[in-house]
């Protein structure tokens, strides 16, 4: 059947922003235009702008590097201090790039999209910006001892607008994946073939060292500079779960790490660590899922393959992530989403495992900052939870952890508490969820809205919003984080046990769980609301059209929804290996079943729906948010629609634009759910 919206898939058209444009006036008449509105989207913008908040940096040996936005510098400061004035009260910070005076000056729309700095001498950097905040960057060489952009007729390293890979060797020389021209990007939209290029030389001329199929997601190469232990190599991701990695030698020649290619591996020194996303038989041994195995790195390439086991998962508990200081691996696991840290030490007698830190409940710690060859065995811990601001706290293995920074409330938490639940799916799986409320609620089904996710092993864990605490929490709502099956709360298998024909899982969980809300007298389906971004945006378009009867709003964000076409757009066949080819018959045959776009239909009826999209989104394209919109309106369901004509897949270019984002989200659901149910 011919999609009569295809029109909409015309991203810059001016014939599509012209529709979108018209839709934005409607949505401002209808949310943006009140004191109510303006008041929250201040108090929003006041917090993402304040310098209270906590300036997180990224250790580089004696350098602390953070990009900084507030009021005065909407696009954004780079700058870095030592570790010694960071730890003071108002940290002197040394402005390495004034990214709105270079906008000014080169009258573009640069969004900051990153810095690589080479090390050890920390002298240049590579920096990626974007215009409007898309994936596809512009990469410029910089230099940081005289704070100007290096011209590529002076030998500076420089990249065109494109999906790219760049990487330092040394000084004069960069491993770099780009758009060389026809044929060297994947279908999906990323380098294809990874080159060595040398200072003073033009692009063209970089020397091949690896290269894919058209078929694979990407092609990248590295260099370990660790002393001693110097190693390169490159790395072919063949889809969006599974990369075969190879240490390139000396003569160019490719040796291949046989490990599974579903596997994450990773070296230290002498140290190999592979973490398993499903069971491996190896060396007369069984390993399962989830499990981390440490082995000898020469060992290993010399064929043995025995390994000790630094991890293994069981019904509660999984591998959240892992890092190394110079001496220790610092392991982080959820039990029951839940942070707890681990400290392993190797020995000749084995590996010791020990408490790191205390970790409060019903909050995330997380461990930043780790930079075993320059900062030995320092590390820095953040803290929050829903209703507890972030803690940064810093620490060495074996000594103090003292805290650095604290960052204040942003609404008024008094009263308001975090409770988990499980809800039990239709498969009988028990599914966590975490509500926040406030105390007084208790008793009372009222106005509530849960997020979601469910997909690419992703975790969602506690963590502060004080968006959502001021847009939804201080007017009497209750929020809900949903931990449904798809994201990696469990493990790998939580992940792997809903990909492609089993997908349906994913929605029966969210549902699930609004079904248990109701069933404990949490809310009623009229006043339930639901909101989810990206992959979390087709959940959103599956609760629509699958579950109408569960909600009384939803909010659609950035959304793949048309899964018969999701593979054609932007970035979208890099993930078959999540949903699959729309294109089998087989595999349609149950994406089809589940397609928002095509499981619209005009004679159900479904709650209120705000999609919004970023027509500089160019990873999901902002086709499905639009013809999603169009096709609810003809069919004539209560359907708005909002484009930020920037922002990228983040949704929001600057921090103005972010706190539009969420005092529209919220103004959404206090009238959907408050004022239309009062």
């Amino acid at each position: 059947m011919t999609d009569p919206y295809l029109w909409l898939e015309e991203v810059t058209s001016e014939r599509a922003l012209d529709w979108a444009r018209a839709h934005n006036s409607v949505v401002h008449a209808r949310f943006a235009d009140s004191d109510r509105f303006r008041d929250l989207e201040r108090r929003i913008l006041e917090m993402l702008d304040t310098d209270t908040k906590i300036a997180y940096p990224a250790r580089r040996g004696p350098w602390l590097y953070n990009f900084w936005r507030d009021a005065e510098h909407p696009r954004g400061l780079w700058r870095r201090t030592t570790f010694a004035e960071y730890a003071e009260d108002a940290p002197d910070w040394d402005v390495l790039i004034d990214l709105d005076a270079v906008a000014a000056d080169e009258d573009e729309n640069w969004v900051w999209g990153g810095a690589t700095v080479l090390r050890p001498e920390q002298s240049r950097a590579l920096i990626s910006l974007s215009r409007g905040g898309a994936d596809a960057k512009v990469v410029r060489e910089f230099d940081l001892e005289r704070r100007v952009f290096i011209d590529p007729a002076d030998g500076g390293f420089f990249l065109p607008e494109a999906k790219s890979e760049i990487r330092w060797i040394d000084i004069d020389s960069v491993y770099v994946g780009t758009d060389f021209g026809p044929g060297s990007m994947t279908d999906s939209g990323y380098p294809r073939i990874a080159k060595r290029w040398q200072r003073g030389t033009p692009l063209a001329e970089a020397s091949t060292v690896f290269e894919g199929e058209s078929g694979d997601v990407a092609v990248s190469a590295g260099y370990d500079r660790t002393p001693g232990y110097e190693r390169h190599y490159v790395g072919r991701a063949t889809d969006f779960f599974n990369e075969e990695v190879y240490l390139l030698e000396d003569d160019g020649t490719l040796r291949h790490l046989d490990i599974p290619s579903d596997a994450s591996e990773s070296w230290y020194k002498d140290w190999l660590l592979v973490r398993l996303k499903s069971p491996w038989e190896v060396g007369g041994a069984s390993y399962p899922a989830g499990a981390l195995l440490a082995t000898g790195f020469e060992k290993f390439l010399s064929g043995a393959r025995d390994f000790e086991v630094l991890f293994t998962p069981d019904a509660h508990t999984s591998l959240h992530g892992y890092g190394w200081t110079e001496n220790h691996l610092l392991l982080i696991t959820l039990e029951d989403v839940q942070t707890k840290l681990y400290v392993l030490t190797p020995a000749p007698d084995g590996w010791r495992r020990e408490p790191l830190a205390d970790t409060p409940p019903m909050a995330t710690t997380s461990v930043l900052n780790l930079d075993p060859l320059e900062s030995g065995d320092e590390f820095m811990l953040n803290t929050s939870g829903f209703t507890t601001p972030a803690t940064l706290l810093a620490g060495s293995v074996g000594g103090r952890t003292e805290r650095l920074k604290q960052e204040p409330g942003f609404f008024d938490a008094d009263g308001v508490e975090t409770e988990q639940f499980f809800a039990t799916s239709d498969d009988g799986t028990q599914v966590p969820y975490f509500v926040i409320r406030h105390r007084d609620r208790k008793g009372v089904p009222g106005p509530t809205v849960m997020s979601g996710y469910g997909g690419f092993e992703i975790s969602r864990t506690p963590a502060y919003s004080g968006a959502s605490g001021m847009g939804w929490l201080e007017r009497g709502g209750t929020w809900v984080m949903t931990n449904i099956r798809g994201g990696g709360e469990y493990g790998p298998q939580w992940h792997t046990s809903v990909q492609k024909a089993n997908r349906h899982k994913v929605y029966e969980d969210f549902s699930s769980i609004a079904k248990d809300l109701v069933a404990r007298g949490i809310t009623t389906a009229d006043q339930l609301g639901a909101v989810g971004g990206s992959n979390g945006g087709l959940l959103m378009g599956v609760m629509l059209t699958r579950y109408p009867e569960l909600f009384g709003a939803i909010v659609c964000q950035v959304p793949l929804l048309d899964m018969k076409r999701y593979h054609l757009l932007l970035a979208g066949a890099s993930w078959m290996a999540e949903y699959g080819d729309p294109d089998k018959p087989e595999e349609w045959e149950y994406i089809g079943k589940y397609s928002p776009y095509q499981n619209a239909r005009a004679d159900r009826t479904y709650p209120p729906i705000l999609l919004t999209t970023s027509t500089r989104d160019d990873r999901v394209h902002p086709g499905h948010a639009r013809k999603m919109a169009a096709l609810l309106e003809e069919q004539g369901h209560e359907c708005w629609y909002h484009e930020n004509i920037e922002g990228g897949h983040g949704g929001a270019a600057d921090n103005k634009q972010s706190a539009f984002q969420a005092a529209l989200i919220y103004e959404f659901f206090n009238q959907m759910l408050i004022e239309r149910r009062a």
